[in-house]
């Protein structure tokens, strides 16, 4: 039995407990909350532990801690304090800071015996997987990521973080003639803004400047800069009503030639209906993999592109051998 930890109780923590529930191989052991007494009620009997303690009671074994926080401010934070302590999963998702966030991440593992696997998912994590595969399947191809449309957890909340918002909702939504010109085998040059927009739902605050907190959101780097952005305020009940379900997907093409000149189109994609229960599983999967991984004596961080498939299954090999190949 792999005993699991949560480090924060929100979407995508619930959305691991729901995971870790439906795993025969895994127990949620504790729940580490930056408001304990708050999360407790929902835990039946689960220990809520204090984020801020990250050692846990000596009565209590913790295999794996999966950090469900922001990316933004939360995990860049915690990852490397629960490092130190524990096997962690994570899935940050700022791509352009996941090279110094490996190498940080990396360091400390290493020093601590631990394995830490960092930004699990479906992106980055699966849809990485496709865009290596379609790049070794078709050297020399150009390869095309398209998300939504849907609500990214990640942008969301970066956008709650700004000053004067409450709740914040953004839905990611590709622009269907560039998709249309890569399944036609066009291979265009794209900007991200050619690519996707990006629609952001803000509750604010009595009394915040709405102006302010628009131009903080659209021209925040690294999430709503480089797109065109619209910001739609609205109230907290409209939000409860019209913007409670967290659906999300997405598709990742790769468009190359073999022999002699031959078109070939490769397409993966996912429909989600709840994008923080899905990579909730993703992430449950990651867990074991990195509890194999330390039985095996494996030290550091690694992505999911280092991940051997089979030890994210709960099948044995020669099960999946036998049925999945």
């Amino acid at each position: 039995m792999i005993n699991i930890a949560i480090v924060g109780y929100g979407n995508l923590g619930r959305g691991v407990a729901a995971a870790v529930s439906r795993n025969k191989d895994m127990k949620l052991v504790a729940v580490y909350s930056r408001r304990p007494d708050a999360v407790k009620a929902e835990l039946e009997g689960v220990p809520a532990l204090s984020t801020a303690s990250p050692r846990p009671p000596a009565r209590l074994k913790i295999d794996v801690a999966i950090l469900c926080g922001g990316s933004k401010a939360d995990t860049p934070v915690q990852g490397p304090v629960f490092a130190g302590f524990f096997n962690t999963v994570d899935s940050f998702d700022t791509h352009a800071d996941i090279p110094a966030y490996f190498t940080k991440m990396d360091k400390i593992a290493r020093e601590k015996g631990n394995v830490s696997v960092i930004s699990a998912g479906w992106d980055p994590g699966i849809f990485s997987l496709e865009r290596v595969y379609g790049d070794a399947f078709l050297p020399g191809s150009r390869g095309y990521t398209f998300w939504g449309k849907g609500v990214s957890q990640g942008h969301s909340d970066a956008a709650r973080k700004v000053s004067g918002v409450l709740d914040a909702r953004q839905y990611t939504v590709p622009i269907e003639t560039a998709i249309a010109a890569v399944r036609s085998g066009k291979n265009p040059d794209f900007t991200k803004r050619q690519m996707h927009k990006r629609v952001v739902y803000v509750v604010a605050a009595p009394g915040a400047s709405k102006a302010k907190i628009e131009q903080e959101i659209v021209n925040m780097p690294n999430y709503y800069a480089e797109y065109d952005t619209e910001v739609h305020f609205i109230t907290a009940a409209e939000m409860k009503k019209n913007h409670a379900a967290y659906p999300h997907g997405g598709f990742v093409l790769t468009s190359g030639v073999t022999g002699k000149n031959h078109q070939e189109i490769l397409e993966y994609c996912c429909q989600l209906e709840s994008n923080p229960e899905f990579t909730g599983s993703v992430l449950a999967a990651c867990a074991r993999a990195a509890y194999r991984l330390k039985q095996q004596g494996v030290k550091g961080a690694c992505t999911m592109l280092d991940i051997p498939p089979a030890l994210l299954s709960l099948q044995t090999p020669a099960a999946l051998r036998r049925h999945l190949m």
